[in-house]
Formats: C-alpha cells, structure tokens, sequence
C-alpha cells in the first residue's frame, strides 16, 4: 500500500529538514516517494503503477505520496515544479528526482540502480 504523507509524517519518516541543512534519511529502508495532484492526468495514470509496485516491493521500499495541493510546503522544499515528480531514497545516498509518469519497467530499474534494491 502506497501512504499519504503529511508534512508532519514526512520530516519523522523521510527528512526533518527543520532541523537539517545537508541530507539525512530518516527510513530504515529505502524510499520512493510520489508528488502528484488530484487534478492531473499523468499522476492519475502513474497511481495504479505505484500500487502495484508498493506490492511487489513490499516490505523492501516505501512508497508515499505527497498531494502538491495540500503540501504546499514540501513542495515547495524539493522546488517541484512539474507533476508528477518522483523522489528516489536510497537509505545511505543522496535522494535522486525523475519527472514525469514513467513506465513500470523505468521505475523498476531505478528502484534497482538508485535504492539498489532487486525484487
């Protein structure tokens, strides 16, 4: 299952960038995280793909997402100009964004490259 964050459950599960300058990943497992809005096309087809991953990751990556409409603030902190917008986590690495609804087969192979993290 994919979780809405909040900014409140992103700076306990993600980034407390309140209190850091510099990155430090607060999971214990690496992260994919979706910045998306109700109103767009692309994050609505993106969505099903992302269920279907959280399933097939389950238990290897967390997968959230961030409603832009509602997280002005945290978007506004990773400067998201697009939607949809992914941010990748590796646990011990610095965060790496992709924009746009990919295909299954791309996100699966950053989730390999990035997160370092097979199937």
């Amino acid at each position: 299952m994919t979780e809405n964050l909040t900014k409140e459950t992103f700076l306990k599960k993600v980034f407390n960038f309140e209190e850091n300058k510099e990155w430090k990943f607060e999971g214990d497992k690496p992260a994919l995280i979706d910045f998306y809005a109700d109103w767009c096309g692309p994050c609505k087809a993106l969505a099903p793909v992302l269920e279907q991953l959280s399933e097939q990751y389950e238990g290897k990556v967390d997968i959230y997402k961030i409603n832009t409409e509602e997280q002005q603030e945290l978007s506004a902190a990773f400067g998201i100009r697009s939607i949809p917008s992914m941010l990748f986590c590796p646990v011990e690495e610095e965060p790496q964004m992709a924009h746009g609804a990919l295909p299954q087969k791309q996100i699966e192979q950053i989730i390999k490259d990035v997160l370092k993290v097979e199937k």
